[in-house]
């Protein structure tokens, strides 16, 4: 599950894949951890309602951050926004395993906007992008920019979690850059599919099997409220979208008395997290998909997809159904095989967002799988070339290794091939593009068991939910499930939007204004809100999507 953090944003498909900004070998050894330690550490938490730390954890609460520029080498972009934003970096030193904090360690890597207007400062707001595995240390500028005039009472603080981007690194050294494939059109696709997803935790297990069990939420928390520490703050504010709403939601339960604001966008039901975490969205995305057809329907002349919205989903189902064969799209050395594993995965990930920008390159990257379904020659433009690297090759095998293990060491999946295949099977008649991905075996089925339970939402906490009604990543539904967990929350809906992360990112001003009021004053709305999307606003001589706001 990936949000519109800058790491989402980096590919034109939308894959939340994201960019390697440091390579090293895979982690030493460490102890084993066993469920009595797990206990262990949550004892210790039991007594988060104070600020004070956990036995054991005073050095690294009390840690002193070595603040120096964000900038890695000339051609580190995200280090050169960072900096030209004010931002400066530190490592956070955390325990890898918090029952054994006099045991090894590693880093989680910051980035800090420091508040300006001292007087009404509010605190540190940290930020999660989302995934899991999405970096968020780049986010700072973006989300300052985005907060408006409030921005200049908060530490605005991006984080890359434990082992993703410039925090202690994991990888597998796998093949591929992400664990999300389709099963295909029959039996034997999808068998090919658990060999792989077995291959894939076997190589995990070779290279890293001694940190997968400390690559969970639950630590990440634990991590957060180190920084919390470190920062010297007896409270922190948080900005989380899409996973990034499970974790902000993890942290509440996990230490609660230690949150001041909350803002969680795209939120996913804690209930239904899970491995499969895109199961249940079928019909969400098949409405995004058809939704984007009647949009290209109006652009034949552009696109050559279909007149109707019908002959585009028909061009669309075409192009899946050819893919089972094989499609090569690009020319050298930009070439790539596709088939009907990868295939339904570029459509799934190009329709979460449906500004005019995103559908119009979507069209074009559907476009190009069309043709080469038709045996004509392809020609990629260099964003979709370099999606499509991050996706089939290796490149970023680093971001799906994370990704898969945090899913996998968070909760347990089923273990029996033949149950996902009777999942599949039920799904492919209503959706038969999107079941067989949604309901796809992944590497949990072959992973070790979890050594904590997942978190229950059992404390209310106040906090401010965002979520559009069409959003095809994490559903409407589970932002209204959350939001029934949550009493004291209020939610914001937007209304007729098929988009995946709105605030800041979708050019909401009805959203963006309620959000950042919230921020301001730190009091939530009295009721829930509602703004509805309308189209064809024109902002800075561009189309944009602008809202009206109703009740």
């Amino acid at each position: 599950m990936t949000s519109t953090s800058a790491a989402v944003r980096r590919t034109s498909v939308g894959l939340a894949l994201a960019a390697c900004f440091t390579a090293a070998p895979a982690l030493a050894s460490a102890a084993t951890p066993t469920l009595a330690s797990a206990a262990t550490t949550r004892a210790a938490e039991r007594g988060a309602g104070t600020t004070a730390p956990a036995a054991g954890l005073d050095r690294f609460h009390d840690q002193r951050l070595d603040w120096r520029s964000c900038v890695l080498g000339p051609g580190d972009e995200t280090g050169h926004a960072l900096e030209k934003a004010g931002a400066r970096c530190a490592d956070v030193t955390v325990p890898l395993d918090y029952s054994d904090p006099g045991g090894r360690t590693v880093t989680v890597a910051i980035s800090r906007i420091k508040a300006t207007d001292t007087h009404h400062r509010v605190g540190p707001l940290l930020l999660n992008g989302g995934g899991p595995g999405g970096t968020s240390l780049g986010d700072a500028p973006d989300i300052h920019k985005a907060m408006k005039d409030v921005a200049a009472r908060y530490d605005i603080i991006g984080v890359d979690p434990r082992f993703v981007g410039r925090s202690t690194p994991l990888d597998c050294g796998w093949p591929v850059s992400s664990a999300v494939f389709s099963a295909g059109a029959g039996r034997a696709g999808f068998d090919r599919q658990v060999a792989l997803h077995k291959d894939l935790a076997a190589k995990c297990r070779a290279t890293n099997k001694s940190v997968l069990p400390f690559v969970t939420t639950r630590d990440t928390a634990r991590d957060m409220d180190v920084i919390r520490g470190a920062l010297g703050e007896r409270k922190i504010s948080y900005l989380g979208y899409s996973y990034g709403t499970y974790l902000g939601t993890v942290y509440t339960q996990m230490f609660p008395g230690r949150h001041d604001r909350v803002v969680l966008d795209g939120a996913i039901d804690p209930r239904r997290y899970n491995p499969r975490l895109l199961r249940g969205a079928e019909p969400e995305n098949d409405r995004a998909l058809s939704d984007w057809a009647a949009w290209a329907a109006k652009r034949h002349d552009t696109y050559g997809l279909g007149r109707t919205r019908a002959q585009v989903l028909a061009a669309v189902d075409r192009t899946v159904g050819a893919s089972a064969r094989g499609l090569t799209v690009g020319t050298a050395p930009d070439t790539f095989r596709l088939d009907d594993t990868t295939v339904p995965t570029l459509l799934v990930m190009g329709i979460a967002d449906d500004t005019e920008e995103a559908r119009a390159v979507f069209a074009e990257q559907v476009t190009v799988l069309v043709k080469a379904a038709e045996g004509q020659p392809t020609r990629l433009s260099p964003e979709f070339a370099a999606a499509l690297r991050s996706y089939v090759t290796g490149e970023d095998s680093h971001y799906g290794s994370v990704q898969t293990a945090i899913l996998c060491g968070d909760k347990p999946a089923p273990r029996d091939p033949e149950r996902y295949w009777r999942d599949i099977q039920r799904s492919r008649a209503a959706h038969p593009v999107m079941g067989p991905l949604t309901n796809n075996i992944t590497p949990c089925a072959f992973w070790d068991r979890p050594r904590e339970e997942p978190t229950q939402v059992t404390r209310d906490a106040p906090a401010l939910l965002v979520g559009a009604t069409g959003d095809p990543r994490a559903t409407y539904a589970g932002t209204v499930a959350l939001r029934g967990l949550l009493p004291s929350s209020r939610l914001i809906t937007l209304k007729g939007a098929n988009r995946h992360g709105v605030y800041g990112f979708y050019g909401d001003d009805c959203v963006d204004t309620k959000v950042n009021a919230y921020l301001a004053s730190g009091k939530l709305p009295g009721k829930d809100l509602t703004c509805v999307k309308k189209e064809g606003v024109k902002k800075d001589g561009v189309k944009k999507e602008g809202v009206k706001k109703e009740g």
